[in-house]
């Protein structure tokens, strides 16, 4: 394997979180709050949502959540891409030297 485009990859991530985040918006926008509710209970595995589930948003809030998502995304692909770049350029090269 090569090295991974740390900025392509943290793009990748953080659009990923932020396509995750609309999935949720979604669920809330179009369902009433207590299918909402049995969503989010079934997908967190049984944690009772009912008392911190808000369901009135406004757009601002909304369009923030998918920067701060977004951002949080990007920082975790550019992470781990770093960190498996620098263990490959530090191990792998090592590694393949020696079986040569």
């Amino acid at each position: 394997m090569g090295v991974i485009n740390v900025k392509k990859f943290g793009l990748a991530v953080g659009l990923t979180f932020a396509f995750l985040h609309a999935g949720c918006v979604s669920v809330i926008l179009f369902t009433s709050r207590e299918t909402a509710i049995a969503f989010f209970n079934s997908l967190l595995h049984g944690l009772d949502v009912t008392s911190i589930l808000r369901t009135e948003m406004s757009a601002g809030e909304m369009t923030y959540g998918f920067f701060q998502i977004f951002v949080l995304g990007w920082l975790i692909g550019a992470s781990i891409a770093s960190i498996y770049n620098f263990h490959f350029m530090r191990f792998d090269n090592k590694t393949r030297q020696m079986q040569m």
